[in-house]
Order: structure tokens, then sequence, then C-alpha cells
């Protein structure tokens, strides 16, 4: 994994080595986990159940080698377009879209995108988080946004 040295006034450096986890506050943990785990093949590796060392219950599962946590609270009380996305292959697609009907979520009509660009699939969560599956990759995308919207 590619590392960002971080240089500060005061001489320290700093490393960031990637992303550690990603933490989900979800009314029904029971239902979180059922989302995560249809949707994105989630293994989950710990509950806390009533012995908790955070602020409340919390599942840590893995996507492939991505630690993600689940702790119960209240919902986000509106939606917005701040997101996350994972990447999938675009043979993938409607086996995904597939898997989000049938744990019962919304799924958002695609918006217009530039040929080249990839596939995306915007979908909520039980408590208005907002998930993106994308079939481009970031060097896929900027190679096509530098032919400009006509594709020159």
């Amino acid at each position: 994994m590619n590392k960002v040295l971080l240089y500060f006034e005061n001489g320290v450096i700093a490393v960031i080595s990637g992303i550690s986890h990603m933490t989900f506050v979800v009314k029904d943990i029971e239902r979180g986990t059922i989302f995560f785990e249809k949707i994105f093949n989630a293994k989950e590796i710990y509950f806390s159940g009533d012995e908790t060392f955070s602020i409340s219950k919390e599942k840590f599962f893995l996507i492939n080698d991505l630690w993600i946590v689940i702790m119960e609270g209240e919902s986000l009380a509106e939606r917005t377009y701040n997101h996350i996305a994972f990447q999938i292959s675009e043979a993938d697609v409607e086996s995904y879209i597939q898997r989000i009907k049938d744990v019962g979520v919304e799924i958002k009509p695609e918006r217009p995108r530039v040929d080249g660009e990839g596939r995306s699939i915007y979908f909520y969560d039980f408590d208005n988080h907002l998930f993106e599956l994308h079939t481009a990759t970031l060097s896929e995308r900027l190679a096509r946004y530098a032919q400009g919207k006509e594709g020159k």
C-alpha cells in the first residue's frame, strides 16, 4: 500500500498508510448485519454484545481486507450525497442489483454519465447512509475526463 508522508511545521513527519476502518451508526444492529452480509458478502468477525469497549454495541466485519464497523445508535436524520464507493466488475452489476433488491433497500436511479466513465449503483441502507458500487477505476475516469465532455 502507498504511504502518504505529512510534514508539519515543527519538523514532525507523520505517515498515513491507508484507511484503518469505516464506522456506520445503525439503529438496528441485526438489520445492519443483514445489509452488510447479504449485499457485500461481509464476514462478521466480532460482536461486543453488552460488553462494550466503545460508545455502544458494535460489530466488526471484513469485506476482503476492509474493516467495517457498525455501532448501535440513532439513524442519520437526513439523506445526503456523502457516500462510500466500492469497486465492482461490470459483469457483476446485475447480480449486485438483485442482492440489493433482496435486502429491500432503496436503489437510486442511475445518473447520466459520459461513455467510458463507468457504471454505478447508488443505494441507501436502512439508516440513510448512501453507498455506491462502481465499475471504473480512478485512472479510467481521469483518462475519460481528460477527453472533455464531447470525448475528443
